[in-house]
């Protein structure tokens, strides 16, 4: 495998953000590129950039207009030799276009600073008030508890890590401390089990709420009860009619069960879309986000500066620059080239899903869209990883359309990311007191002309983070 095709190869699995890094980094070391500015050389074209339609019942067309960029294989030459004149082929071709003036794209310059659950705690510990044992004491529950936010470790280690009695600390003075972490933001935070966790935050609630005292003794004295769903058995202990338990309910489940999820951890992740999918006058148009970069070209006076059978330093450095460019331009030009092509086939293909939702979603492997473009499996697995699609229902990963396939009684197929959404809608549209079973959807789909088994519907359902039939159980 020759480096440039090593080069090639790695580009096509960046992501847009990563490949953003790439290319500043190739224009941070070599001479020969440079970006062009607005209003240079040959003219943009308006809009997303070079792009392929899809016409209805026609397939897809890849359009090369005036000022676009061509990507089709033949205009790329497989030799690029040190003389060859590149300012008149390459020059002034853009790759991708810039936004308008004065905006800025850099995505990672816009992130917020996120605060993670200890340095919260340990800030409201700087503004309260405690001796110096006791914030020792609170500094090590704090350390202790998870990013659930609740305490992880039982307050006798905490005790013994502190030195025990020997050291003059008791265990009282712990528990004492860990009710006052407790009483910090968020509520429910230091809590031991879900239990203390949901009768702090109801004791924190205005105590004029409506059953907020018969809240407090469900959970303190009848969670099992609540976990297990067992509403008859919970009306009966406690001499409730069945409104008095669902409002009281309802109280319990605006409580958080990981208060420690409400500070925000992480980061935010900037997603760029590759291309847009969009419909115009009935026609599906696929198109490159041409803002993803700038455009990028060789520097027309640093190349002409390269002489021939010049085998000077200087000079020879010029022409491994000058053909690193060339196939640094080549590799995102094929890039480019392969991702067109793999979207246009997904959109030909997941046509219906564009128009009608996710149970419209076709069945489609890797297999099918390598046969389609002329390419090798593992390369349309490349190019579908980390490369999104801009669509009108939303913003996908191109590996989002991939998914294998179920028979149905009519000796057609159906894609298991249709059989998803059909399990979905109708969990959405059970009686909330006698849900589901995985058994009855099983069944449901198959008077559909679906064959699934029982376990696939599970974990389907298991896949979609939707709880089992006992636990979406609810009052009528």
């Amino acid at each position: 495998m020759t480096p440039q095709l090593q080069q090639a190869i790695r580009l096509l699995q960046l992501s847009a953000l990563e490949l953003r890094t790439e290319v500043q980094e190739a224009l941070d070391s070599n001479l020969m590129l440079e970006t062009e500015e607005e209003g240079e050389g040959a003219p943009v074209n308006e809009g997303p950039g070079g792009g392929a339609e899809e016409h209805a019942g026609n397939g897809a067309d890849t359009q090369s207009q005036d000022g676009m960029l061509d990507l089709q294989p033949n205009n790329i030459p497989d030799d690029l030799p040190v003389d060859s004149a590149w300012e008149d082929v390459y020059d002034t071709m853009p790759v991708y276009a810039h936004g308008s003036e004065g905006e800025s794209t850099d995505l990672e310059n816009q992130r917020s600073a996120s605060t993670t659950l200890h340095e919260h705690l340990h800030w409201q510990l700087l503004l309260t008030p405690f001796s110096d044992t006791d914030r020792a004491i609170a500094t090590a529950i704090i350390d202790s508890i998870n990013e659930d936010g609740y305490l992880t470790v039982p307050v006798e280690d905490i005790h013994d890590s502190l030195g025990g009695d020997d050291a003059g600390v008791e265990l009282d003075e712990i528990e004492a401390v860990l009710h006052r972490i407790q009483a910090f933001d968020p509520p429910g935070v230091g809590s031991r089990d879900l239990r203390e966790s949901l009768l702090i935050q109801l004791r924190q609630v205005n105590p004029d709420t409506p059953l907020r005292d018969l809240a407090i003794e469900m959970v303190e004295r009848h969670i099992d009860l609540l976990g297990s769903r067992d509403y008859a058995q919970l009306m009966r202990r406690l001499k409730l009619d069945q409104d008095q338990l669902r409002e009281a309910i309802q109280l319990i489940q605006r409580m958080h069960p990981r208060p420690g999820s409400d500070i925000n951890t992480t980061e935010p992740e900037f997603i760029v879309p590759d291309v847009f999918v969009r419909q115009r006058k009935g026609r599906w148009v696929v198109e490159l986000n041409s803002e993803a970069l700038p455009r990028l070209r060789i520097n027309p006076y640093y190349a002409s500066l390269v002489r021939r059978a010049d085998n000077s330093a200087d000079n020879n450095t010029l022409k491994t620059h000058l053909q690193e460019a060339r196939w640094f331009l080549k590799s995102l030009q094929s890039r480019s080239e392969t991702l067109l092509k793999v979207a246009t086939s997904i959109v030909e293909r997941q046509r219906a899903f564009l128009e009608h939702g996710e149970e419209a979603m076709k069945p489609m492997v890797l297999h099918d869209v390598a046969d389609a473009v002329g390419m090798h499996e593992s390369t349309i697995s490349r190019v579908t990883t980390r490369k999104y699609m801009h669509t009108p229902r939303g913003i996908y990963e191109l590996k989002y359309f991939f998914s294998s396939h179920v028979s149905t009684d009519g000796g057609g197929e159906c894609s298991s990311t249709a059989i998803r959404a059909l399990i979905k809608k109708l969990i959405a549209a059970e009686r909330p007191s006698k849900p589901l079973s995985d058994s009855k959807l099983a069944a449901i789909l198959s008077q559909e002309g679906i064959k699934v088994a029982r376990r696939t519907v599970a974990k389907y359902r298991e896949a979609m983070a939707i709880p089992s039939s006992n636990e979406r159980k609810r009052l009528g």
